[in-house]
């Protein structure tokens, strides 16, 4: 099951939305995550720091020992 993660609207970018849902320690971390082709959104590999992510986008990291999905929230 995915983990929701609440941001404010209308929108945040896939490397601040890494760092925010706790999901890389550092903005070096999910910059490497991105860069290394381990984070997807919406089922394609996003190579885009800057991706503009909105309500219900899908982020999936293919971390070695498993794989995590994270589903975007707006709060309103």
């Amino acid at each position: 099951m995915a983990t929701e993660i609440k941001v404010n609207p209308p929108f945040i970018k896939l490397e601040q939305f890494l760092k925010f849902g706790n999901i890389a320690e550092t903005g070096g971390m999910a910059k490497l995550m991105i860069t290394d082709g381990i984070v997807e959104v919406n089922g394609e590999v996003c190579m885009m720091r800057g991706k503009k992510l909105y309500n219900n986008d899908k982020v999936t990291v293919n971390f070695e020992e498993e794989t995590e999905e994270f589903i975007c929230k707006i709060e309103e």
